[in-house]
């Protein structure tokens, strides 16, 4: 997992700790320190821990213009125990809220699998966003991560989609193509 790095290839548009409105702003990275794990597993410090022990992420992308984030994640998503969505809606959601963002991609691929609790954070974030036009999509969720989802009935807030090519696109281009599937799908 050491040598699972966040998506790069948009840094030179990007960068979350460059950015004053990010819930990251002046954080410092190591390349060589590797502390935060995932099942006693090192993974790479390139990776933001936000107050989960077991889920980390990486915002790749924010355009304040269009109100959306794209956001990287990797990890155990672990409601049920570490109430990860508590910590990434308190600690993560909520500041970007609160400076316009209404509408979230969340890359997925990185999610080893989800246990579920109550939806109640869930909900709270898309009331927070609906009456903006607001949502939320997970992108490339395994398969059996998407079983649980589904099965908890988080998909309700939650839109589950796959796109394997996401990056070959621009930030912009792979948000135009995720908020057109949106628009159908409401």
């Amino acid at each position: 997992m050491h040598e699972i790095e966040p998506y790069y290839n948009w840094r030179h548009l990007y960068t979350a700790e460059e950015d004053e409105y990010s819930p990251f702003f002046g954080r410092e990275y190591s390349e060589f320190e590797f502390s935060n794990t995932v099942y006693n597993y090192y993974i790479h410090p390139q990776w933001d821990e936000f107050g989960s022990r077991t889920l980390y992420m990486k915002v790749l992308f924010v355009d304040y213009d269009l109100n959306y984030a794209i956001i990287e994640l990797i990890g155990e998503w672990n409601d049920a125990v570490e109430n990860d969505i508590m910590q990434l809606k308190r600690n993560v959601v909520d500041v970007m809220i609160s400076k316009g963002l209404t509408k979230f991609i969340l890359v997925s691929e990185n999610v080893l699998n989800f246990h579920s609790s109550d939806d109640d954070y869930y909900e709270e974030w898309y009331d927070d966003i609906k009456d903006e036009g607001g949502w939320i999509a997970a992108i490339n969720m395994p398969e059996q991560t998407q079983y649980d989802f589904r099965r908890s009935h988080i998909d309700r807030f939650v839109k589950l989609m796959d796109n394997p090519n996401w990056r070959t696109f621009q930030p912009q281009h792979f948000f135009q193509m995720v908020d057109n599937t949106m628009l159908r799908l409401h």
